[in-house]
């Protein structure tokens, strides 16, 4: 349960309607699961180390790998008890962790995951404008989480920049061994007068 006990009505169906957007968005790409409010319908861990975060996102290939997961925010609940019981978890977990917040709220994401030491892949900026939410990517990571690097994992390695050959030049075709060798044109033409 999140360390936010009780959210204000208002901004609890606002979080829960973020949500639900997110899950139609990700629909096509992701099998999504999603923990809207106090419900527990998609757990992420094993054991007594089971958390519930807002949207998990699964591959769709056989395996259903965990690639995601998603946790928004709210204008409350962007605090330094909620990075550290929460987002610190999710950090810590073999997938890209995602952070929604409402757009005033993000440089105060942004302070709170780097005071903390807390890996996040993206971090997205919401908005209402009328019934419509947007969404825009204010953040994302090129490294390696640090989870990756502690299991001893290979952090993928960067492409390698294409390096430009000067063009091959036609190789030169060498005389037969059996060939007499070429004259010079002067003495071509003395040998025909004589």
């Amino acid at each position: 349960m999140s360390p936010i006990l009780v959210r204000p009505v208002r901004e609890q169906l606002e979080h829960d309607r973020i949500i639900r957007q997110l899950q139609a968005k990700f629909r096509r790409k992701y099998e999504v699961g999603f923990n809207p409010g106090a419900e527990q319908n998609a757990p992420v861990g094993v054991g007594t180390s089971v958390l519930y975060p807002d949207l998990v996102l699964s591959s769709l290939e056989r395996g259903h790998r965990l690639q995601v997961v998603v946790e928004v925010e709210t204008g409350e609940s962007v605090n330094h008890l909620e990075a550290l019981a929460e987002w610190a978890h999710f950090s810590r977990l073999r997938a890209a962790f995602h952070l929604y917040v409402p757009s005033g709220m993000v440089d105060v994401a942004r302070r709170l995951s780097e005071d903390n030491q807390i890996f996040v892949s993206e971090i997205w900026s919401y908005h209402s404008v009328g019934d419509e939410v947007r969404f825009t990517l204010v953040h994302r990571s090129r490294e390696q989480p640090p989870s990756f690097r502690e299991r001893g994992q290979r952090p993928a390695a960067p492409p390698r920049p294409a390096v430009r050959r000067p063009p091959r030049e036609a190789p030169r075709r060498k005389a037969p061994a059996h060939a007499k060798p070429a004259r010079p044109a002067k003495r071509a033409a003395k040998a025909k007068r004589r």
